[in-house]
C-alpha cells in the first residue's frame, strides 16, 4: 500500500517541536521515507510545504505540542502514536498512557531512581522506550508495563483497552474497523471533508479517536459507533458493527482516585462538590437523563456514584435535588509522587492518599465519603447543629 496510509493528514496547520530535521524532497511520499530512516530521533510525524517543497521530520505530534495554522503546510502523524489501544499483547503500542492499571505514575526509562531498568531505550532502541510510557519491550504476554515511582513496587501493567478490529465492544469507542455504510446502507462521509455536512470531528480536534478516511467511529461516546452521510436530507446515522463474542478485558483493578478526566474512576464517592446527595443512574427521578447503565456497560453507572461516562473536565453526577441537574464531584488525586525540589536529586517523594474503602470497624477510615447509606448528608464534626454531640475534633484529635 501507499506510505501515507500509515499517517493521518491535516491540511493548512504547523506545530511547535523541538526536535526536527529540514530535508528538500520533491513531494510527501519522499518526506514520508525520511521519516521513516530519521535517526536523530523517534520520528512521529512530519511536515511538508508545497511551495517550498520543505520536509520537516518531527519527534512530537500534534497531542504532544502546540498546533496553529498555516495555509502551505500540511501535517502527518504516524497513526501509531496516535493510537491509545493495543493489538495483541502490545508490543507494537506507542500511546501516551503513563500510569498503572493501579494509578501509580511510571518511572521515565532512562532514569535509575527509584528502580535500576534492565530495560532502556539505549539496550533497546526499537521498543519505544520513550519518557515514561508505558510498554511492552520483552513481548510480556500480560501486554505493556512499565517501572513505577514507588519504591516498593518495581514494576506493574498498564490498563491499556484493546483494539477493536471485526468487531465492538461496550460503546464501540475503540473500534477501528474499516466498515464505511450506516445500517440503513448508506455511503459515509470522510471525516476530512465537510460536504454535504459540515461538523468538528476532524482529525485536529480528535486526533486520537482515528478518523480515518470515511470509516464508522465513535468519537464522542454515543450508543455505537456512526457516520455522517453522503446523504444531504441525513446528518448521520449509526453503523450496524457486531458486537464481539467475547467479553471486554479486564483492565486491572479500578481507579479509586483521579487521573486526568477520571474517565476511568469507579471509586464510591456519591456527593458533589457543594454536598447535594447523587441520583442513582438507573433511576428518572428527580432528572430524567439518556444515561442507562444498560446502554452504557462499560461507563461503570453503579448505584449513585460520581463518573464521567461523556468525557467532561472531571467526574460528575445527576443530584437529588430538583434544582440542581447535575453538578461536578470532589475527586482525591491519583498524584502520589512528586518530584524533589533542587537539591534532592529528583527522589519521588510519597504522599499519602486516602482511600474510599474501610477495613475492619473502620476506625482508620480516613475516606472523602460524607454521606449515609440511605442518602443523608452528614453534619460537620465541629458542628452542633442540628444535633448536639461529644464526638468533636477537640475531644478526638486522631480520629
Amino acid at each position: 500500500g501507499d506510505i501515507l496510509d500509515d499517517y493521518l493528514r491535516t491540511n493548512g496547520v504547523w506545530i511547535l517541536t523541538r526536535n526536527k530535521q529540514f530535508y528538500k524532497t520533491n513531494n510527501e511520499e519522499e518526506c514520508a521515507e525520511k521519516c521513516e530512516a530519521e535517526r536523530n530521533f523517534t520520528c512521529r510525524a512530519f511536515l511538508f510545504t508545497r511551495k517550498k517543497l520543505q520536509c520537516l521530520t518531527l519527534a512530537e505530534n500534534a497531542k504532544m505540542t502546540v498546533m496553529f495554522t498555516s495555509t502551505d503546510a500540511v501535517l502527518y502523524e504516524k497513526r501509531i502514536y496516535l493510537m491509545q489501544c493495543k493489538r495483541g499483547i502490545g508490543m507494537d503500542y506507542r500511546g501516551t498512557e503513563a500510569k498503572t492499571r493501579r494509578g501509580i505514575p511510571c518511572q521515565k526509562w532512562a532514569e535509575k531512581i527509584p528502580h535500576k531498568p534492565n530495560y532502556t531505550p539505549e539496550k533497546h532502541p526499537n521498543a519505544g522506550l520513550e519518557e515514561n510510557y508505558c510498554r511492552n519491550p520483552d513481548a510480556d504476554e500480560s501486554g505493556p508495563w512499565c517501572y513505577t515511582t514507588d519504591p516498593s513496587t518495581r514494576f506493574d501493567y498498564c490498563a491499556i483497552p484493546e483494539c477493536e478490529d471485526q468487531c465492538m465492544q461496550c460503546n464501540g469507542e475503540d473500534y477501528h474497523g474499516e466498515v464505511p455504510r450506516t445500517e440503513s446502507g448508506l455511503e459515509c462521509q470522510r471525516w476530512d471533508a465537510q460536504e454535504p455536512h459540515m461538523h468538528e470531528y476532524t482529525v485536529k480536534h480528535y486526533p486520537e479517536k482515528d478518523l480515518k478516511m470515511n470509516y464508522c467511529r465513535n468519537p464522542d461516546g454515543e450508543l455505537r459507533p456512526w457516520c455522517f452521510t453522503t446523504n444531504p436530507n441525513k446528518r448521520w446515522e449509526y453503523c450496524n458493527i457486531p458486537r464481539c463474542s467475547t467479553p471486554p478485558p479486564v483492565s486491572g483493578p479500578d481507579s479509586q482516585c483521579l487521573s486526568g478526566k477520571g474517565e476511568d474512576y469507579r471509586g464510591r464517592t456519591a456527593i458533589t462538590k457543594s454536598g447535594n446527595a447523587c441520583q442513582h443512574w438507573n433511576t428518572q427521578f428527580p432528572h430524567k437523563h439518556g444515561w442507562i447503565p444498560d446502554r452504557y456497560p462499560c461507563k461503570g453507572l453503579e448505584e449513585n456514584y460520581c463518573r464521567n461516562p461523556d468525557g467532561e473536565k472531571k467526574p460528575w453526577c445527576y443530584t437529588t435535588n430538583s434544582s440542581v441537574r447535575w453538578e461536578y464531584c470532589t475527586i482525591p488525586p491519583c498524584d502520589r509522587t512528586e518530584q524533589g525540589i533542587a537539591g534532592m536529586n529528583n527522589v519521588p517523594v510519597q504522599v499519602t492518599l486516602t482511600e474510599e474503602c474501610y477495613q475492619g470497624n473502620g476506625q482508620s477510615y480516613r475516606g472523602t465519603t460524607s454521606i449515609t447509606a440511605s442518602g443523608k448528608k452528614c453534619q460537620a464534626w465541629n458542628s452542633m447543629f442540628p444535633h448536639r454531640h461529644i464526638k468533636t475534633p477537640d475531644r478526638f484529635p486522631d480520629a
